[in-house]
């Protein structure tokens, strides 16, 4: 189906940013004095909540320590805080100059599971986001993906039909969720490869 408007939506980690540090989790364990492996367990199990907004960073945090049997310290959860946001701080200036010049053609926009206080710290960090046409993060619009809700905010908000979207993420699990709300999809990669469809399609 033609769509009248171009939009190309953009997945953070994995496309735009890079994924979290090598070896972050081992020292984030080593804080707590934690095995890697456990440690790992507890911090993503108990991610959900805190990637959809619905938990705050102490409370996040405390559920990984009690899950690893260790009493909440509040200096423990804010350097076990910092340490987080900084492991996931990485972003590849290639593919924000690939994202940027897009603009040129199409409207961008950009859909991540980020917690609230992550995305208040990318949002500093990296202010090529100011000029996107709408930014979404889980944390603050209170849904994450692949729920259909997380899709829908960003058609709500950009006032756009479903099929005026190409999604781009690096997860096949979310882009087969945009495609059953209506968008059209891509599984990422490579940037090449990405332009490729992207030239097809717009």
């Amino acid at each position: 189906m033609s769509s009248d408007r171009n939009i190309v939506l953009f997945d953070l980690f994995g496309v735009i940013a890079r994924h979290q540090r090598p070896g972050a989790l081992a020292k984030m364990a080593a804080r707590c004095h934690a095995p890697t492996e456990d440690f790992t367990t507890a911090y993503w199990a108990c991610r959900p909540p805190y990637d959809a907004g619905q938990q705050s960073a102490g409370e996040y945090w405390t559920a990984v320590l009690r899950q690893l049997h260790s009493e909440p310290d509040a200096d423990m959860i804010e350097e076990l805080r910092r340490a987080d946001m900084d492991s996931w701080s990485r972003v590849d200036d290639r593919m924000v100059a690939y994202v940027q010049s897009l603009r040129e053609v199409a409207e961008v926009a950009l859909l991540s599971n980020i917690p609230a206080d992550h995305a208040d710290a990318f949002l500093a960090a990296q202010p090529w986001l100011h000029n996107l046409d709408h930014v979404a993060f889980s944390g603050k619009i209170k849904v994450a993906k692949p729920d259909p809700a997380a899709f829908r905010h960003c058609a709500d908000a950009m006032r756009a039909a479903p099929a005026d979207f190409l999604f781009v993420d690096d997860r096949e699990e979310n882009v087969r969720a945009a495609r059953a709300t209506g968008m059209r999809g891509h599984v990422f990669t490579a940037q090449d490869e990405l332009a490729a469809a992207i030239a097809i399609e717009l």
